[in-house]
């Protein structure tokens, strides 16, 4: 298991969950349903399920491409999503009744949620810029339960002592530098 992998995938993906539309998510139904456990096991499933298709997708790419378009692309998209992070999301809350129960609701919704998502798409970039389902997925899927763990449990303390522009900036910078190191290995080849 590479570590390095493992952490780069780690550090991108909880600073960029920070202020995102799926850490609004964790804290609605933490705030909802009043069991943070259930919550937290629901985001456990949605997370390991979509960032699963995710990194088996970037794998899938990085197998079919030289390594030198490989590289450029990841820079494009690494910069690309560095720029996307640095506009805030929102969370469109619709009230309403739970209709499978606190677990089965925070699944479906957090799955749906994080189709098309930043972190479901860096999942992507970095399974196929490290070649690795197995460390991406744990990596980034820890890094999503550090992000939404701290939004169930500490939900509103945390978002006033925090500003949400700085995490942004935090989150766009990693994104850039992981964009700056593809786009030095595609010049070199």
């Amino acid at each position: 298991m590479s570590w390095q992998a493992v952490g780069s995938s780690f550090a991108l993906v909880a600073a960029s969950e920070m202020g995102d539309k799926t850490q609004l998510l964790a804290f609605s139904l933490a705030g909802r349903f009043r069991r943070p456990w259930t919550v937290m096991a629901g985001i456990l499933v949605a997370t390991v399920a979509n960032h699963s298709l995710a990194s088996t997708a970037g794998v899938w790419i990085a197998a079919r491409l030289s390594p030198r378009l490989m590289a450029g692309i990841l820079a494009a998209t690494f910069v690309l999503f560095g720029l996307w992070t640095l506009r805030p999301d929102t969370l469109d809350e619709r009230k309403g009744p739970a209709r499978g129960g606190p677990f089965l609701t925070t699944v479906v919704l957090f799955f749906l949620a994080e189709m098309g998502d930043k972190t479901q798409l860096a999942t992507v970039a970095l399974a196929a810029r490290y070649h690795s389902f197995l460390t991406v997925t744990c990596g980034t899927t820890a890094g999503m339960l550090l992000a939404d763990g701290l939004a169930v449990a500490l939900g509103d303390r945390l978002a006033a002592r925090v500003q949400g522009r700085w995490l942004r900036v935090g989150a766009a910078s990693l994104f850039f530098v992981f964009g700056a190191l593809s786009a030095w290995k595609a010049w070199r080849g």
